[in-house]
């Protein structure tokens, strides 16, 4: 098991680099010059603006920008924020957790959602369910992020007024934010109503993006079903009289859910990408409208930290996933 974790480890070296030098390439790209967005172009003279330019490193050559921010990072440093002059790392890990909590309750939804509905589809299959099941993941995956958002806050919070429409809770309820985690810190508030407000807020943004994950997990899960409906134990096992509960539910389950954790690790992306419009519509404060601020202000420093550490995590989560291979099947260890 060790020499297998290990192998997996050796690809976090140059993937590492990878995104390094994407992150710190993609806003470089973009059209806008970070000094005259920060500074304003009233009252720019060319002294400060070269004042500026210097200041920031921005008059070196961009191989030597790029060495300095990349030893800066294997040391731990991603840079102070050009706007707020605080530390990357202290903005990133106080908005994460909004983020994660965000993300966490979709793919929740997802997998309880999108599992059983892959499963009934399978066992059904070509019958009425099957059809209805997959016309719906279809439609659920083909969806825009921000016209499914939309559409649900004009029916649930414009017309049925049951959800708000932005926000993590009400205003009328202040406390510590102790966790950063909403739904844990309005518990132990003990205020009355204040766990309720942060459930009614969570709701639409995490079904509107949990929905994407939830289609392509219950497709994923069908198609691994159906692959393993049609092996020979499972036929010995009906021939043997075992119920279709114990057949559907543990032994063909079991061995589908290889291809259908990875497409849950790899929704991990998906829901952090999906996370930037998302909190933008919901106003969510977290690092994926934090993220989108920052592109839009030309912040060099938060753009390139966040998708570094975005990246890093989604990386901690395929290597997750690889030893859950392992541990569900251990002929992969051996290859």
């Amino acid at each position: 098991m060790l020499k297998y974790l290990g192998s997996r480890l050796l690809t976090f070296i140059p993937t590492f680099i990878g995104v390094t030098l994407i992150s710190f390439a993609f806003i470089r790209v973009l059209p806008g010059d970070p000094i005259i967005v920060m500074a304003g172009e009233r009252g720019m003279t060319e002294e400060r603006y070269q004042e500026l330019t210097e200041q920031f490193g921005f008059d070196r050559p961009i191989y030597e920008q790029f060495w300095d921010y990349f030893t800066g990072v294997l040391q731990g440093d991603l840079g102070d924020s050009f706007v707020t002059k605080r530390p990357v790392w202290d903005e990133f890990f106080a908005l994460f957790p909004a983020t994660l909590e965000l993300a966490f309750c979709a793919m929740v939804f997802a997998v309880v959602m999108g599992l059983p509905a892959g499963v009934i589809a399978a066992v059904n299959r070509g019958k009425f369910f099957d059809r209805a099941l997959m016309s719906s993941a279809l439609v659920g995956y083909s969806m825009p992020i921000f016209w499914w958002a939309l559409l649900l806050i004009i029916v649930f919070s414009g017309n049925l007024g049951w959800t708000p429409v932005s926000g993590r809770i009400d205003l009328v309820y202040y406390f510590p934010n102790s966790t950063g985690f909403m739904l844990i810190d309005s518990l132990m508030s003990g205020q009355k109503g204040a766990f309720a407000s942060a459930v009614r807020h969570l709701v639409l943004p995490a079904i509107v993006l949990g929905t994407i994950p939830l289609a392509v997990i219950a497709r994923q899960t069908r198609s691994a079903m159906l692959e393993v409906l049609g092996e020979d134990y499972i036929r010995t096992a009906r021939a043997k009289g075992m119920s279709p509960g114990r057949i559907n539910g543990i032994h063909a389950l079991r061995n589908a859910l290889i291809p259908v954790i990875t497409v849950i690790g790899l929704s991990v992306g998906t829901l952090l990408g999906g996370a930037i419009l998302t909190e933008t519509i919901f106003s969510w404060p977290g690092i994926g409208k934090w993220m989108l601020d920052s592109i839009f202000r030309r912040d060099y420093p938060v753009v390139q930290g966040g998708l570094l550490l975005t990246a890093v995590m989604v990386m901690v989560v395929n290597l997750t996933v690889d030893v859950l291979y392992g541990v569900i099947n251990p002929k992969i260890r051996k290859r």
